[in-house]
């Protein structure tokens, strides 16, 4: 019989090979053949069983129980403490003068590996406690799949010798396309309302808002507050007039990086000696106006108050 030395034996095989040497007189060797393992394993189980009993025929790791140059523990509070202030691996390994591998190893090991938000500020997060007060609307765009999967969405492909798509207006179109799922969110319940549409232009997405707001008034919410993007479509005026009109007050983010503009700007050019210009300090013709209270899209900033300073729930 072929014995194998390294066989990995579960607890109920340990346990049978064991009591059969402790418990039935049965010698190692010929419990080792009944289980098919070498007599130097064998021997270590029943060795294990007889000191310890049924723990110690339990798998234990394989990791050393002392490291002779293992880290300090005042080194790793040093490595966690910079850690906190946002320090990265390299510079925390140039500041204790450390290999960047161990600095790596023991922040892997104490559960601070990535930064994250780690020595920030906690999110400011908060949810509206009233059904149907504030509902978010997003739309994700999703690639049509024609012919089968892993076709090019913008290629040429055609099917048949046609065209893959035509748009709205009949025009043969040479791409696949894309599909829009449209997505309201009630920020208080988290009940959802989707649908999928081909395009995410100020129409479609007017539809869509008219469509969510019979869905959530069918269930007994009375929608107050809409929240988007700053998608073109949510931006445009014929979306700010719909939403005068069916009583909601659209709220937008606000953007998460700087405003990139076409050119240069003005202030970026040169002063003169003679010092500002009547045309540096006059008001652009285009700037933005400054928002009015009511209805119309505005932004959300930090400081912007609670729905419960805005809107107190009736008692």
């Amino acid at each position: 019989m072929k014995l194998h030395r390294n066989a990995a034996l579960s607890f109920r095989q340990r346990e049978r090979m064991a009591c059969r040497v402790v418990d039935y007189g049965w010698s190692v060797r010929e419990a080792a053949l009944a289980a098919e393992v070498s007599a130097r394993t064998a021997g270590k189980w029943v060795a294990r069983y007889r000191s310890e009993g049924t723990a110690g025929l339990l798998d234990r790791s394989s990791a050393p129980l002392f490291v002779a140059n293992r880290s300090s523990e005042r080194t790793v509070e040093a490595i966690a403490c910079l850690r906190r202030l946002r320090f990265t691996g390299p510079e925390i390994s140039e500041v204790l003068e450390m290999p960047f591998s161990t600095v790596s190893g023991i922040l892997k090991r104490i559960g601070m590996g990535r930064l994250g938000r780690l020595g920030m500020e906690p999110a400011e997060r908060y949810e509206r406690s009233v059904a149907g007060e504030l509902i978010h609307i997003d739309v994700k765009r999703l690639g049509r799949i024609r012919a089968g999967a892993g076709k090019r969405i913008t290629g040429g492909r055609r099917l048949n010798g046609q065209p893959t798509r035509r748009d709205g207006s009949g025009v043969p179109r040479h791409t696949t396309g894309w599909e829009c799922v449209h997505i309201a969110i009630d920020d208080a319940t988290r009940l959802a309302y989707a649908e999928v549409l081909p395009d995410e232009k100020a129409t479609t997405a007017i539809g869509f808002l008219r469509r969510a707001i019979g869905f959530y008034e069918r269930h007994g919410m009375k929608v107050q507050e809409l929240l988007t993007d700053n998608g073109g479509a949510y931006k445009s005026a014929v979306h700010s007039l719909a939403c005068r009109a069916l009583g909601i007050r659209h709220l937008r983010t606000s953007p998460t990086g700087p405003r990139r503009t076409a050119r240069q700007s003005d202030s970026f050019a040169p002063c003169s000696p003679g010092g500002p210009t009547e045309r540096s300090t006059a008001t652009a013709l285009n700037a933005q106006q400054p928002l009015t209270a009511g209805y119309g899209p505005t932004t959300i900033e930090d400081h912007t108050n609670q729905s419960g300073a805005r809107h107190p729930s009736p008692a």
